[in-house]
């Protein structure tokens, strides 16, 4: 009889925490929509977790992280037996007593024929082996416990960030003490060839020069696709708006597909804009002059469509800063490092164009 009693409770205490969550989500998303400044704090936050997060499991963090009234650095799960992951892996500990933070955590594995093909009739997408059979895959989500950097103890850790990975190959260079207004971080090269593997040009180039006009930087797509930046700028600019540009080519705005081509422009900026801020924020950059004059407008407060810009600007975000620093983030668990979007589901500008193909 305690058993069950236990049992019941425990299925009562998840339901309410589901419960709370999914509200919490809601709300949190339902005052991104309604006020700019909440989407530049969101944006603030997503920089500081460094963009490991997908939008789910940054809410859910940021929910709790209010509660306990802290500012987190750092999550990394416990660690297993072996000393091989999470916190172990770096000689730490979490403390006796801690309460664990929870993250939504992908459940992966082989689906049969059976019920691949109910999926498959139901519209759901089914990634398959080259023979044909189901190719192990995420079936659904669990919570998942991981522990925040304040509550471990052991060896010394050293927040992994692109960053400072930049700045050591910056220093390892040999290159002069940089000025005011250079570019501190060494990632101009980097983004130029992340731009040039996505299958567009780079050029910097002469304000008033042809597609750049007065922008800082334009992308042009179609059959020219080429990326211009202004040369008469400073090098932390350049660096900046290099990467704004990319964000447009990564975000899918210069596809041909509808996804692309009808976005408003004012989603595409905001997106672009959003992702320049996490990106330049992570490398240290000053971007105090980020314009919440992306005032998503174009939403309208509509929550379905602020949700898809949040995914969209954390996915790019984490695949820019991936690239720059691979390192930055082998320390996450890949079982955590994502989580799933929230749904109801959850059991298992200023001064830019867009014309004709361009965007500054």
């Amino acid at each position: 009889m305690a058993t069950k009693h236990r049992t019941k409770q425990s299925d009562r205490e998840r339901e309410e925490l589901l419960e709370k969550i999914k509200t919490d989500f809601e709300e949190r998303l339902a005052r991104l929509a309604a006020d700019p400044a909440q989407w530049v704090e969101f944006i603030e936050q997503a920089a500081a977790f460094g963009a490991r997060y997908s939008l789910g499991n940054q809410l859910l963090l940021m929910m709790q992280a209010a509660e306990r009234e802290i500012t987190p650095q750092y999550f990394l799960p416990f660690g297993n037996k072996d000393g091989t992951s999470g916190w172990k892996m770096h000689g730490r500990k979490v403390r006796k007593g801690e309460e664990s933070f929870k993250i939504w955590a992908p459940i992966r594995r082989r689906p049969t024929e059976e019920q691949a093909a109910q999926w498959e009739a139901e519209g759901r997408k089914v990634r398959r082996e080259p023979s044909g059979r189901p190719a192990v895959q995420v079936v659904g989500f669990r919570l998942s416990a991981t522990f925040e950097l304040s509550q471990t103890d052991g060896k010394p850790f050293e927040i992994p960030t692109a960053r400072r990975t930049l700045r050591v190959r910056v220093s390892a260079a040999g290159m002069p003490q940089l000025l005011d207004g250079d570019d501190p971080t060494g990632a101009f090269d980097d983004l130029v060839k992340m731009i040039k593997d996505a299958g567009y040009g780079f050029e910097l180039a002469a304000p008033g020069s042809r597609h750049l006009g007065a922008a800082n930087g334009v992308t042009v797509g179609g059959t020219i696709r080429l990326v211009r930046v202004r040369d008469d700028v400073s090098a932390a600019q350049q660096v900046k708006t290099t990467v704004h540009e990319l964000a447009h080519i990564l975000c899918g705005h210069l596809d041909d597909t509808p996804a692309g081509a009808n976005l408003h422009r004012g989603r595409r900026e905001t997106e672009a804009e959003s992702v320049a801020h996490i990106v330049c924020a992570v490398l240290g950059l000053d971007t105090a002059a980020y314009s919440d004059a992306y005032v998503l407008g174009w939403a309208d407060g509509d929550m379905t469509l602020v949700k898809q810009c949040a995914e969209t600007v954390l996915r790019v975000a984490k695949a820019i800063l991936t690239q720059l620093s691979p390192d930055a983030d082998a320390t996450a668990d890949p079982d955590v490092a994502d989580g799933p979007e929230m749904t109801d589901d959850r059991a298992d500008v200023s001064g830019h164009t867009v014309l004709n193909g361009v965007l500054a």
